[in-house]
C-alpha cells in the first residue's frame, strides 16, 4: 500500500519543524464565528420549538480566517487577505488575528459591507440552528485593485497561496486571474478549498480540496461508488488543469489524484465526530502548510486527514495544535487499517 509505506516513513518531528520555517499566505472571506452554548429541557409553549437555555457566549475566527489560525496554530507563518467592515465586529476580529501572530498586511477595511458573522446556537452536542449577518455586493474596481496591490506585494514573500473560498464576493474574476497571472509569472503553488458555484474561476490553480458535494458539482455528475469517485476526479483535474486533487469523503476518508498515476483512497483516522464545522478548513491549511514545507501531494495530504481526524471531535470552528497532530500520526502509524488505493 503506497499510502502506508508514505505514511510509516513520516517524521511527524521533523514535519512539525518545517511547518515553523513555512510562510502562507491566505486570501478568501474573512468571517467571525459567534456560538451560543446553551442547554435545552423544554420546548417552547409559543411554538413547536427547543427552548436553549443560554449559559455561554464565544466568538471564534471563521472563514479564511480561521483557516490562518489553523495554519498559525501549527507554528507556520501566515500572512491574510480579506475585507472586514467598518464595525465593531471587523474591529473585533482584528484584534483576535493580532493576539494569534497573524500578519494583518493584507486586511482591507471595506466601508460598504459589514463584518460578516455567523451564529450557532448548540444546545449540549447538538447545534440547533445557525443565522448569518452578511451583505453580499460585488466588489468596486477600486476594492479589487486594492486587493491586487496586497497579492503582487506579499506573493514573492511566501511559500504558497491558499485561496479559501466562503462564497462572500471577494474572489471576483479579477482577483482570481490576478492570481493566475501571478503563478504564471513568478511561481507558487496555489492550493484552493472551493465554493459551488464558483468553479468556473479556479481553473489552472494547482490543487483544490473539495469535499464529496463540491466535487459532485465541480464534475456536474454524481459520485455513488468508487468507479464514479474515479470518474468525477480524473474529470475535474482535466476540466481545471490541476497538478492534483484532494477530494474529502467524511467517514470514507480522502481520495488524491494526481496526474498518471493511481488515485490513493486514504482512510479517515476520525474515532469520534462531533462537529465538521471548519475541518474543510483544517484540511485545507495542512495541506498548503506541508505543501510549503517541501512534501509531496500524498505526504501533505496523509497530514492533513491526520489533521482533519483531529478536529472533528472537537466541538465549535476548531484548530489542531502541534501535540495532537504528533498524536494523531504515531497512532496513525501504529494502527493496521484496511488497504486502499484504487487502481486506475
Amino acid at each position: 500500500m503506497l499510502w502506508k509505506r508514505v505514511l510509516d516513513e513520516i517524521d511527524v518531528e521533523e514535519a512539525l519543524n518545517k511547518f515553523r520555517k513555512a510562510r502562507v499566505l491566505v486570501i478568501g472571506d474573512l468571517i467571525l464565528d459567534h456560538f451560543v452554548w446553551g442547554k435545552v429541557e423544554r420546548i417552547s409553549p409559543e411554538a413547536p420549538v427547543p427552548v436553549v437555555e443560554v449559559e455561554k457566549e464565544s466568538k471564534l475566527l471563521g472563514g479564511a480566517a480561521n483557516v490562518a489560525h489553523n495554519i498559525r496554530a501549527l507554528g507556520g507563518q501566515v500572512e491574510l487577505c480579506g475585507f472586514i467592515g467598518d464595525d465593531k465586529e471587523g474591529q473585533e476580529l482584528l484584534e483576535m488575528l493580532k493576539e494569534k501572530g497573524i500578519g494583518l498586511e493584507g486586511i482591507l477595511i471595506n466601508n460598504h459591507r459589514p463584518t460578516t458573522i455567523k451564529t450557532r446556537v448548540i444546545a449540549g452536542v447538538q447545534q440547533i440552528v445557525r443565522f448569518d449577518r452578511e451583505k453580499r455586493i460585488p466588489l468596486t474596481s477600486e476594492e479589487e485593485d486594492r486587493i491586487k496591490g496586497v497579492l503582487k506585494r506579499i506573493w514573492g514573500e511566501v511559500d504558497c497561496v491558499l485561496v479559501s473560498d466562503y462564497g462572500k464576493g471577494v474572489l471576483t474574476k479579477g482577483i482570481m486571474e490576478e492570481i493566475r497571472n501571478l503563478k504564471r509569472k513568478r511561481g507558487k503553488k496555489v492550493i484552493v478549498d472551493p465554493k459551488i458555484g464558483n468553479f468556473h474561476l479556479y481553473k489552472e490553480m494547482t490543487i483544490m480540496s473539495p469535499n464529496t458535494r463540491e466535487a459532485e458539482a465541480a464534475a456536474n455528475r454524481t459520485i455513488s461508488d468508487l468507479e464514479s469517485l474515479r470518474t468525477a476526479g480524473r474529470l475535474i483535474m482535466k476540466r481545471f488543469s490541476l497538478e492534483a486533487l484532494l477530494i474529502t469523503r467524511g467517514e470514507a476518508g480522502m481520495a488524491l489524484f494526481m496526474p498518471k498515476r493511481p488515485v490513493v483512497l486514504i482512510p479517515t483516522v476520525a474515532k469520534e465526530v462531533y462537529d465538521v464545522t471548519g475541518a474543510g478548513d483544517t484540511v485545507a491549511a495542512v495541506l498548503s502548510l506541508a505543501l510549503a514545507s517541501g512534501f509531496d501531494y500524498l505526504e501533505s495530504a496523509i497530514l492533513s486527514n491526520c489533521a482533519a481526524g483531529v478536529v472533528v471531535g472537537k466541538l465549535g470552528t476548531a484548530v489542531v495544535h502541534p501535540s495532537e497532530l504528533r498524536h494523531a500520526v504515531q497512532l496513525y502509524q501504529e494502527e493496521s487499517l484496511t488497504p486502499s488505493t484504487l487502481k486506475g
